[in-house]
């Protein structure tokens, strides 16, 4: 008997472009949506979230076949494509909807997410403090429609070609085994 049992992890790491492009190529992830989460104003905007006001991050929301990928992997590539140790920042995108944050489904993803930034810490791979805050899930917003699948519709454009898709090749280069055929 097959099981179809697919789970959710939601990821605010800078821009949700750049985590969704890599993402998206990662086997066993099934489907990534932007959105906003760990806010306090139902259904925001884009504008709104941008402008500070309704304390959101920039999240995604991806599903996956732990069967395929479990959440620890997920986080590891999480992990390498942005700098957890930068407050409230990622690169030239400063405010708390750019923070870094594993909103966690469950006391598993949770303890999982805990252990995670511990090892990293032991194996000191970065040589500041991890800042990545880890808090459950209350809401989850779908952002707008324009910004789904925004790196693959538009891979030309100057943000997708100077921060993504060295984002994305990076990932592609570590991960080579693991990307989707």
């Amino acid at each position: 008997m097959e099981n179809n049992q697919r789970e959710v992890a939601t990821l605010a790491g800078g821009c949700f472009w750049c985590l969704e492009a890599v993402f998206d190529q990662l086997r066993g992830v099934e489907s990534v949506v932007s959105g906003y989460a760990g806010g306090h104003v139902p259904n925001p905007s884009y504008e709104a979230v941008c402008a500070g006001v309704t304390g959101h991050a920039e999240v995604v929301q991806v599903t996956f076949d732990p069967a395929e990928v479990s959440f620890r992997e997920i986080l590891e590539v999480f992990f390498t494509i942005h700098d957890p140790t930068t407050l409230n920042r990622q690169g030239a995108d400063v405010g708390t909807q750019y923070r870094s944050a594993i909103f966690t489904h469950g006391e598993e993803q949770r303890a999982t997410a805990r252990e995670v930034i511990r090892d990293l810490e032991a194996e000191g791979v970065w040589e500041e403090p991890i800042v990545t805050q880890v808090e459950p899930i209350t809401e989850f917003y779908p952002a707008e429609r324009y910004h789904q699948d925004y790196y693959a519709r538009n891979p030309r454009q100057g943000y997708c070609q100077v921060v993504i898709a060295p984002k994305v090749s990076h990932f592609r280069s570590k991960y080579l085994a693991k990307l989707k055929k």
